[in-house]
């Protein structure tokens, strides 16, 4: 089943819902999955660094070791194409030379910002208080998984943000560090088998003000 890009974004933002039942025979190539990733990591982060990591669990063994820490969303896990979970890696200035040198290299900044944006940033993280770099990954993480979803609906695909899982376990259950890797978010991505349902938001005046 061939699914077609969307682009009006009106029609992304407005045309999304929180699909739970897919069509369990569409797949999405690794080919694909990799471009819709890509461009969830233009979303912006602290100081750019890029904290989210994806773990992306679309063979029957990695279904098998989540449904159990999915007890309550076992149809996304079962008719998704794949379930992507999002993580806050919370030692994520070990690639701040990688990507600093990179925007060096590609002519973003000069050497000398480059440098002096490095030894900032080495002093900050030396001595950043633990709960402020967790919320900080939270935060990215949680940016990066909207740009996810947008960027799934534009490749044709539905999504489903899940926050009900054994975020306790999900780590170890999958070889990582929990010490290191904080989870932020499950989602679901597939063909929709249902439609969805709309959902009413507060009137703007409710949530917003000007000053």
């Amino acid at each position: 089943m061939n699914t077609t890009k969307v682009n009006d974004f009106q029609e992304i933002i407005s045309g999304r819902r929180s699909i739970r039942h897919y069509d369990p025979t569409v797949k999405i190539s690794k080919e694909e999955m990799t471009e819709i990733l890509e461009e969830a990591t233009l979303a912006p982060s602290s100081v750019n660094m890029q904290p989210w990591r994806f773990l992306v669990i679309d063979s029957p063994e990695g279904k098998a070791t989540l449904a159990p820490l999915a007890k309550f969303n076992q149809s996304q896990v079962e008719t998704s194409s794949a379930m992507i979970a999002v993580f806050g890696d919370l030692n994520n200035f070990e690639y701040g030379e990688e990507i600093y040198s990179k925007a060096v290299e590609l002519g973003y900044m000069p050497q000398e910002i480059k440098d002096m944006q490095m030894g900032k940033l080495q002093s900050h993280f030396a001595t950043l208080d633990p709960t402020v770099n967790r919320e900080t990954v939270l935060i990215d993480g949680g940016l990066v998984s909207m740009q996810f979803m947008l960027a799934a609906r534009a490749h044709g695909y539905d999504t489903c943000p899940i926050g009900g899982y054994e975020k306790d376990q999900i780590a170890e259950a999958f070889g990582m560090d929990k010490n290191r890797y904080v989870p932020v978010m499950l989602i679901s991505i597939g063909k929709a088998a249902t439609t969805g349902y709309n959902s009413v938001r507060l009137p703007l005046e409710k949530v917003a003000q000007w000053r």
